[in-house]
This record gives C-alpha cells, sequence and structure tokens, in this order.
C-alpha cells in the first residue's frame, strides 16, 4: 500500500507540474532544487563568444590553459585540470592517488559515496569506508582511527581520507579551520593522503571570509566546480602537485573527458572565478532569510552557513518508514510546485526537502518561495511545529 501511495505521489506531481505550465504559461517558477540550474552571465557568453581556440588533448587551446592556470592559484596548489564534471574530478582523483584493493574513509553522507554510481570500486576496484558523519560535516578523528585497517594480507589498504566542503547533504555545512588545521597533520602522521571534493569550496570560502587555497591547503588534492553556484554551464577543476596532474591529465583521457576546442567552456569558467563573490554572497543573504522565515512558521530547519536549507516536513500518520518518507517529499514538492516553486528532498527515505538558493533566484523568487512555504496550508501539512 504505501508502495502505491508513493507512486500516487508521484502521479500526483506530474499532473500538478502539467496544470501548472498549462494555466500559468508564461508565469515566474522559483528553481530551488539545486545551484546547478543557474545560467551563464553576460559577461560568460560574451567572453564564450570572443575568445581564442585550439586543441586541448594536444594542450593547444589558451582559453584552456589560462583556465588552469588561473584556477591553479585560486585553489593554492601547483597546477589545475579542467574536465567536464565534479563526479570526473573525483574520480580522476581516486584513480591517480590509489591502486586496486586501496581504501577511501569518507563520509557516509558524501557525494563520493552516495550519488558517484560507485565509480571508484566499478572504474578503479577501490573500495570505500563510510563512516559517521557529524552535524557539522566533519569526520570525527577517532572515528578514522578505528576505520584505518590494520596491515594485514586479508586486508585492503588504507590510502585516503576524502572531505567534503561545504557538505551538501549535512545542509551545506562548512568545515571549520580548527578541524581543518587538525585533521592535516593528523593524517600525515598515519601515512593518510587527503582529497576535498570542493564541489562548493567557493561556498565555504564566502561563508568563512578565507580564499579557496586557505582552506584547501590541507589536501593533496582538491576539486572546484564551475557550473554550481559560480554560473558556468559545464566544468570542474582538480587541482594539486604538477606530477599529480600530470597523470590526472592521462586518467581524464581514459575516461573520454579530453575535449578538443573546449576553450568555449573554459571562457566561461574564468569568468566565474572572477565575478563569483558578489553574486554567491547574496545566495548566502538569501539562505538566511529563507531560514528566519521557516522557522518563524514552526518548520525545523538544519542551520543554515551557505546556500543550502535541509527542511523537515511531517510524515502523514506519524508513520517513520522510508517509503512514508518518500510519499511525503512527493507530496510536498507538489504542493510548493503549485505556487511555482521547485525543491528537491535531501535523499530517498528521508522526510526532508532541500532549498539550494542560486543567482537565477533574486529577492522576489526568494519572496515567491517563503509565501509557498508560510501558506496556511503548506504549514499544516509540513511544518513540523
Amino acid at each position: 500500500g504505501t508502495k502505491m501511495a508513493v507512486s500516487a505521489a508521484k502521479m500526483a506531481c506530474q499532473r500538478a507540474t502539467a496544470r501548472l505550465m498549462s494555466a500559468r504559461a508564461g508565469a515566474r517558477l522559483v528553481d530551488l532544487r539545486s545551484d546547478t540550474v543557474t545560467l551563464p552571465t553576460s559577461r560568460m557568453k560574451d567572453a564564450m563568444a570572443t575568445c581564442p581556440l585550439g586543441d586541448d588533448v594536444y594542450g593547444e587551446d589558451p582559453t584552456v590553459n589560462q583556465l588552469e592556470e588561473l584556477g591553479a592559484r585560486f585553489l593554492g596548489k601547483e597546477a589545475a585540470l579542467f574536465v567536464p564534471s565534479g563526479s570526473m574530478a573525483n574520480a580522476i582523483a581516486i584513480a591517480v592517488h590509489c591502486q586496486r584493493g586501496d581504501e577511501i574513509i569518507c563520509s557516509d553522507q558524501s557525494h563520493i559515496f552516495n550519488w558517484e554510481v560507485g565509480g571508484a570500486a566499478s572504474l578503479f576496484g577501490v573500495s570505500l569506508y563510510p563512516i559517521q558523519t557529524s552535524a557539522d560535516g566533519s569526520l570525527d578523528l577517532e572515528t578514522i582511527e578505528r576505520s584505518i585497517r590494520p596491515i594485514d594480507d586479508h586486508c585492503s589498504t588504507s590510502k585516503l581520507v576524502a572531505l567534503e566542503n561545504t557538505h551538501n547533504m549535512c545542509g551545506g555545512k562548512v568545515l571549520t579551520r580548527a578541524y581543518l588545521d587538525a585533521l592535516a597533520p593528523w593524517c600525515k602522521e598515519r601515512g593518510l593522503l587527503v582529497h576535498m571534493d570542493g564541489a562548493r569550496l567557493a561556498n565555504a570560502a564566502i561563508a568563512s571570509g578565507r580564499t579557496c587555497a586557505d582552506i584547501a591547503g590541507v589536501a593533496h588534492s582538491v576539486t572546484l566546480c564551475l557550473s554550481k553556484g559560480m554560473s558556468a554551464p559545464v566544468g570542474s577543476l582538480l587541482a594539486g602537485s604538477r606530477t599529480f596532474i600530470t597523470q590526472a591529465r592521462r586518467v581524464r583521457k581514459m575516461l573520454g573527458g579530453g575535449m578538443r576546442q573546449a576553450g568555449l567552456l573554459a571562457a566561461a569558467g574564468i569568468v566565474a572565478i572572477e565575478d563569483h563573490a558578489s553574486y554567491m554572497a547574496l545566495d548566502h543573504k538569501h539562505a538566511k532569510t529563507i531560514e528566519a522565515a521557516l522557522l518563524a512558521s514552526g518548520y525545523s530547519v538544519t542551520p543554515v552557513e551557505s546556500n543550502i536549507i535541509n527542511v523537515k516536513i511531517q510524515v502523514p500518520s506519524g508513520r517513520s518508514d522510508a517509503r512514508a518518507a518518500d510519499a511525503a517529499v512527493e507530496h510536498a514538492k507538489g504542493l510548493l510546485r503549485a505556487h511555482g516553486v521547485l525543491v528537491s528532498g535531501v535523499r530517498p527515505g528521508t522526510a526532508a526537502l532541500r532549498i539550494v538558493t542560486n543567482r537565477n533566484a533574486d529577492e522576489a523568487g526568494i519572496a515567491q518561495a517563503i509565501s509557498a512555504f508560510t501558506s496556511p496550508a503548506a504549514v499544516q501539512q509540513l511544518a513540523t511545529h
């Protein structure tokens, strides 16, 4: 019965979307599902239209070369590599750092563990050891200690600790300076490398008042997604030592990530690095505005540190099973969609919504989202009070 309820809720959402699109043709739709929905700025489009091009597989695209040099400085590393996606950037880092049979200690709520199709194992024979994530997105050092494999012929080799900053599923949490400063020497003493999934590292920098290079200094490798809040249309950077990036370039080619006249995309990435700070700071301000409004209306909200708001919602009849939670999420999405607001769920089986502020949603859009969440029907049906 619950499975049918989830299916019915999904169908209801689809019907609601169809009604919305037909009844509100041209009406404003506020998309807060993710910051991946951002569109390139006018300056990005101008740069894409006028940038010099070459064949990047031959190393001859001047715009890609410029982006990689700029990205390396921005991330505080010797070299950087432009790749099509953040998932590929993480996969390449794993391939360079690890051999078959090695193991990565990571967050049980991390993108690498949950949302990258098991690439570490299926592509490179590297296993993941997910451990409990603290509410602030960090991995407890004692828990990491207990997860390190003994030197034994029966065991895989603990090789790498993977961090995520900001931490998506923890609600955009920013890893603190104190934590990172303690982690780096601790890992070094135990022979563990550190990789930082910095898909939203620019958000962490804005929230903490630090530079991306300063934050990434603890890691042997770091990624940066240019197409989330930074608003470029495509691409991520992977940065590390020159030797690391030389090896990474070969793995990128193996994975099919070698691109030819990629300067068209890299040009937007250059502008993203140059221009992102002002509009991403506004995203954070908007997130705090939404947080305050939801708390005032009786919602339970994960404390906001950057541009992600996780909101717990009611499950009808007080049920706590995963299917009931999924049905509640689909119902909530449909209710908000009827007000022209798109959000996503946090993860399957969890009765929570994720709101991600982004450059596409201006002050009017944020006001529309608040109005949708604080309508009497929404408060009654969704807020946990």
